[in-house]
């Protein structure tokens, strides 16, 4: 089922039907500044789980990342040094950073020394987020590279992935590529792969 948002002016019944999915450990689609993605809230296991199992993955290998609303609840599920704060609070958007975890995050996350973590610019994915009160698991689509469509178009992408989840969050065609990957675990900070981020 897709569901048509207006960023300046959201249904918000629509909204409470989007959060209550989620709270239930549903999978939905979101918008986000690099495209549509996977979400599910990242404090319920059983989501989790059903994320990597539609993605195939293994959640104890392969690396997880979290949206956050601010840097303030970001604060509370990360390690961040003095710099790391500075750093990401001027560079949010179309970016990606490697961070060690706190305590805070669930099970699935006890044995992982680091996640990526991801403040978005787009209203509608920031919406769901504060309305949630919790992070969200964001894993990308799919596609291959000659397909970018399907990860940008709402129709697309409900056309190819909409039997895999509950909802779709249509906010128009958005996102354009992967975000820029930078590792904050070690100074100088890296960059593990460049993505429509710049510095």
């Amino acid at each position: 089922m897709r569901i048509k948002l207006y960023a300046d002016n959201p249904n918000y019944r629509d909204v409470k039907l989007i959060v209550d999915a989620l709270r239930s450990g549903e999978v939905v689609i979101c918008p986000t500044s690099s495209g549509y993605t996977y979400v599910c809230d990242a404090l319920q296991t059983r989501a989790v789980e059903t994320l990597c199992k539609i993605k195939r993955i293994d959640p104890k290998k392969k690396a997880l990342s979290l949206l956050f609303k601010d840097m303030s609840q970001l604060s509370e599920y990360c390690k961040l040094s003095d710099d790391a704060f500075k750093f990401i609070r001027e560079h949010t958007g179309e970016f990606t950073f490697i961070l060690p975890p706190a305590s805070t995050l669930p099970k699935i996350f006890k044995h992982r020394k680091e996640v990526g973590a991801r403040l978005d610019e787009n209203p509608i994915c920031k919406l769901i987020i504060s309305e949630l009160g919790n992070p969200l698991i964001t894993s990308s689509l799919p596609i291959e590279d000659e397909d970018p469509e399907y990860a940008t178009d709402p129709e697309l992408v409900e056309e190819r992935f909409g039997w895999e989840v509950s909802l779709i969050l249509d906010n128009g065609i958005c996102g354009n590529g992967p975000t820029t990957i930078i590792d904050c675990t070690k100074e100088p900070f890296e960059i593990v792969r460049q993505g429509q981020g710049l510095i």
